[in-house]
């Protein structure tokens, strides 16, 4: 597997294979910088037979994933070039980025022979025109689920998914039948056979009304061409990949009783009231799963700790939308990053407030509140996500962090929430700005981080104290919070693209004083994600 891999390759090209004295070289201290972590699960115990013979299934399927994904961020053939690189350091790292681009340093190219990351990926080719593309005159050339390629002659055609992905997609659709087979659950049988479907057709819309209805299954399986990142050329395409899960039942129950708040959630928000007329569907959910596979897009550089689809407008403003919370995974990010992060850069009277119920919560939250806002703007513009083309992403996520901040917040003072305090949610949130700014200054989360820590240092919400370390200040921050939220839902509702990307353009970037302290954090040799060792073998499957 992928994770596997470069881990091998970490101990060929690391301290093991040099002299004692004998510092890493750059690349290899950037591979040394994913810390491992075991993907394991004590709630597998808990599944039947044919549960963990649908988890095998389901590993399978992601591998095909990963295929695919392959492809559409890189290319076949530049994997396969990959293969020939002298050094097992160089492999390693594309391994972990999926391709010759660092995501957590603004892309730069590092594997010889790359230049800068083409904005479209491989969904488009890289010689493609903007008057080419204006040109070709087939609707689906928009389609989420589609590339565009080049004939014989050189002219420009779509090519749907299930067509590019012919052969990878009829295994996936022989292993579905035989997870279908097996099925005792409706609502996962009927989700898999949805799924299944959806695959044939590129018509992913029925499948997920049929995932959002599945409330008692186990297990859970995010299949699929999901999130549009990588396509920063128009904002379009889906990338594949898998997250094969299984329900934490306790901690579900525990937060299940939020879902029925989203409506009241949705009024408390601090913006104008015209930004906030959509009612969010409450026939939603928000559990929590233990992560037990991940391939494809989530794989790739920076590892999600929670997940909020379905991504399509209309499920949302039809049925809301589920909220998974990745509990291993996250615990996985704050023991190794987090603490080690807050307990250098933290003053020490702050530092015992940075707290994984806090962490869990801001992240759980984030998610909730992808969920909330504006959909549609109020200027006639369609939907805010096509109104703001490649720059909705960035904006959509640092709604979600300032937002779930907030409503975090809110549910503390009315006593809903009760294992966590105010002052611990919004220390362990500018703390965590320092762990997350660094996916850089070209991924959507970055991008958002990098936005909202200059808006709460113009705003006070933290200053310095004689050692260099950080001091929040509660009060300002809470009121930064609100006026950020407030801009942030404006920006979204207007849906004007060219004063977003003035905005994070001009705020957007890394300033001196940010870049020391990611400097420090670099130079202490706290890790910067995770690597995942994981597969059926792990899991004792």
């Amino acid at each position: 597997m992928i994770c596997t891999m470069a881990l091998t390759m970490l101990a060929a090209v690391g301290c093991k294979g040099k002299k004692a004295a004998e510092p890493m070289t750059e690349i290899e201290q950037k591979v040394a910088e994913y810390a491992e972590f075991e993907l394991t699960s004590d709630l597998i115990a808990n599944l039947s037979e044919n549960e963990k013979e649908i988890l095998k299934i389901f590993i399978e399927i992601g591998d095909v994933m990963d295929e695919i994904y392959w492809d559409e961020y890189f290319g076949y053939e530049n994997r396969a070039s990959l293969d020939t690189l002298a050094d097992p350091a160089v492999r390693a790292f594309a391994n972990i980025q999926y391709g010759a681009w660092d995501r957590l340093d603004s892309e730069k190219p590092f594997v010889p022979g790359y230049g800068e990351r083409p904005l479209g990926a491989n969904f488009y080719p890289v010689d493609m025109t903007p008057e080419e593309y204006e040109s070709l005159n087939d609707p689906q050339k928009e389609s989420q689920y589609s590339v565009i390629r080049r004939d014989a002659e050189g002219k420009l055609y779509v090519l749907p998914y299930h067509k590019a992905y012919e052969k990878e997609l009829a295994k996936v659709d022989s292993l579905l039948e035989k997870a279908i087979a097996l099925a005792d659950n409706a609502g996962l049988k009927k989700y898999l056979e949805a799924r299944r479907e959806a695959f044939r057709t590129d018509d992913y819309f029925e499948s997920d009304m049929v995932w959002m209805d599945m409330k008692d299954s186990k297990l859970d399986f995010v299949v699929g061409p999901i999130e549009n990142y990588d396509d920063a050329l128009h904002g379009l395409k889906c990338s594949h990949e898998a997250f094969v899960l299984v329900k934490d039942e306790q901690w579900s129950n525990d937060l299940s009783k939020f879902a029925a708040l989203l409506p009241e959630m949705q009024k408390l928000l601090p913006c104008d009231e015209k930004y906030k007329k959509e009612v969010p569907g409450t026939d939603c959910d928000i559990n929590v799963y233990d992560v037990v596979y991940y391939a494809g897009d989530c794989n790739a550089g920076s590892k999600t700790i929670a997940i909020n689809l379905p991504n399509d407008e209309r499920v949302q403003l039809a049925k809301g939308s589920r909220r998974l919370q990745l509990k291993n995974a996250m615990r996985a990010k704050f023991d190794n990053i987090m603490v080690p992060i807050a307990n250098l850069m933290v003053c020490p009277e702050q530092v015992d407030s940075v707290t994984f119920n806090a962490f869990f919560g801001n992240t759980c939250y984030h998610e909730v509140a992808h969920g909330l806002g504006i959909k549609n703007t109020v200027t006639g513009r369609g939907p805010c996500r096509q109104a703001l083309g490649a720059q909705y992403s960035a904006w959509e996520e640092a709604k979600a962090d300032v937002c779930g901040l907030f409503l975090t917040e809110q549910l503390i003072e009315r006593g809903e929430i009760t294992n966590t305090t105010v002052n611990q949610n919004y220390i362990t949130f500018i703390a965590g700005i320092l762990r997350s700014v660094r996916f850089g200054a070209t991924e959507a989360h970055g991008v958002a981080n990098i936005m909202c820590y200059n808006y709460f240092k113009e705003h006070g919400a933290f200053t310095r104290d004689s050692q260099g370390k950080y001091v929040i200040n509660v009060d300002k921050a809470r009121e930064a919070a609100r006026s950020w939220a407030a801009l942030i839902i404006a920006m979204e509702g207007e849906g004007d693209m060219a004063a977003a990307k003035a905005y994070s353009d001009k705020n957007g970037k890394i300033g001196e004083e940010l870049q020391n302290d990611l400097n420090a954090i670099r130079d202490a040799n706290i890790p910067r994600d995770i690597v995942y060792k994981q597969g059926a073998k792990v899991l004792g499957l």
